[in-house]
């Protein structure tokens, strides 16, 4: 079986850009460069904003969320 957390690491700060964003839904994926997209909602954003443009370079961490799914978390832009 593919690990598809590489190379990502669960705890750790990683890089990533966003994928997609649903401003309606505050749904939204970051994909990191191995094409692994992690799901995050808007509340996750750590500015507060709630809303972030697609393309935009960030770091982020990965939790566990719902059940049975891995989570992208404390999204922020990369300066």
């Amino acid at each position: 079986m593919e690990n598809v957390l590489a190379p990502t690491v669960i705890g750790a700060r990683n890089t990533g850009t966003v994928a997609r964003f649903d401003v309606d839904e505050g749904l939204g994926d970051v994909e990191v460069s191995s094409g692994v997209q992690w799901m995050f909602h808007c509340t996750e954003i750590a500015d507060g904003s709630r809303d972030i443009d697609e393309g935009t370079k960030v770091t982020f961490v990965i939790r566990a969320g719902a059940p049975g799914r891995w989570e992208a978390f404390d999204i922020r832009p990369v300066i």
